[in-house]
């Protein structure tokens, strides 16, 4: 649970100290007030990028003295500790690596972190996953993993990169097939890993939506799947077995591959198959509301699961959350988040979406001028 969250040069604010007690945190305030970046500056405390995916130098507040640090405490186990983050362009070798520290002392990644807090999030930019394209899915889905297995992201990396060797191996008139079978060798085997952890998120998320269904619920129950060649390789036989079996069809397709300019085979082409479970239909063709709904419905089963799966209750962050559900799902949402027993960050513009929160959040109020300030709920 973060007790203390501290900035330094992070996005609009020059400096903050903020001091948090309580479970559910609700910060109001005018769009562009600063509320979204406080919630950016907790998930770059997860593995990978963020919730905006920004470049580090867009993280720097303008006008600064360039780079940035975060930090928060936290209580793990009834002891405190401090994560820390930062960038400076200055230091020789900042071209894009982050410094990282857990009680001032280095560590080598923001994985570290993951022994101490894990991170969830959903933001309005997700509202249209259902209807958008396979590649925001993906990385959808790549977050939830992220949230169970930190290392999940360097693989992903490490397969990206290897396809971008194998493309341009495939532009030379001289082809080095030695070359060509090491890094389809590493693609496959970086592949089938790839597959089987997205496969088992699913899986393991899809079995605790069962466990819990409920078809009266305001947040319908999601039936999921992954979709794709190699992923029902991974599901139909031993790794060993699928690894060998992706290297093939990576050798065999060289000249069609070669002819597109891209792998058209791999993880990096997968699906995420969502469908409204008590009506058996797909997600995209919900109402803009049941897809919300549906939305959240999956952020709050992840929640769950990455806290069966981890032993760390998640901070689960909700950006914009309340703004466009009725009273009634707006009330169950507050109920289901604080059933979560981890501490939730929500924002919004409008102070009345939270009023029945009065006694059981802590309030603040976020604004361009005046920094963020406790609201007084009396």
């Amino acid at each position: 649970m973060a007790r203390r969250l501290m900035l330094r040069d992070f996005r609009s604010y020059p400096t903050l100290d903020l001091r948090i007690d309580g479970r559910l945190v609700v910060l109001c305030g005018e769009n562009g007030a600063g509320k979204t970046n406080l919630l950016e500056a907790l998930s770059l405390l997860a593995p990978g990028r963020g919730l905006r995916r920004a470049d580090l130098a867009e993280c720097a507040r303008r006008d600064g003295a360039g780079g940035f640090a975060i930090s928060i405490e936290v209580e793990d186990d009834g002891d405190v500790r401090q994560l820390g983050s930062g960038w400076n362009p200055a230091d020789a070798n900042a071209a894009a690596e982050r410094k990282n520290r857990i009680d001032r002392a280095p560590v080598s990644s923001s994985r570290a972190f993951s022994d101490h807090v894990r991170i969830v999030w959903l933001t309005p930019a997700m509202d249209q996953l259902f209807s958008g394209s396979a590649s925001d899915r993906r990385r959808f889905l790549d977050r939830f993993v992220l949230a169970i297995d930190p290392g999940h992201g360097a693989r992903v990396n490490a397969f990206e990169r290897a396809l971008r060797g194998r493309n341009r191996l495939l532009e030379e008139d001289r082809r080095n097939a030695a070359w060509l079978d090491a890094v389809e060798r590493e693609a496959a085997e970086l592949g089938v890993a790839i597959a089987a952890a997205r496969l088992e998120c699913v899986s393991r998320l899809g079995a605790l939506i069962e466990s819990e269904r409920d078809d009266s619920s305001p947040f319908p129950w999601a039936r999921v799947a992954l979709e794709g060649e190699v992923e029902a390789l991974v599901a139909g036989s031993p790794a060993l077995d699928a690894e060998d079996r992706y290297r093939a069809l990576l050798r065999d397709s060289r000249a069609r591959d070669a002819g597109a300019g891209r792998t058209l085979i791999g993880p990096h082409l997968a699906d995420l198959a969502v469908r409204h479970g008590p009506k058996d239909t797909p997600a995209a063709s919900a109402s803009t509301g049941e897809q919300k709904a549906l939305l959240v419905g999956l952020a709050l089963a992840h929640a769950r699961l990455v806290a069966e799966m981890s032993g760390i209750v998640p901070l689960a962050l909700f950006d914009e959350i309340a703004a466009h559900f009725d009273p009634r799902r707006r009330t169950a949402l507050f109920d289901a988040l604080a059933r979560l027993g981890g501490q939730v960050f929500l924002t919004g513009a409008d102070p009345a979406a939270f009023a029945e929160l009065a006694g059981r959040a802590q309030m603040f109020e976020v604004s361009a001028g005046a920094g963020v300030q406790p609201t007084d709920q009396a």
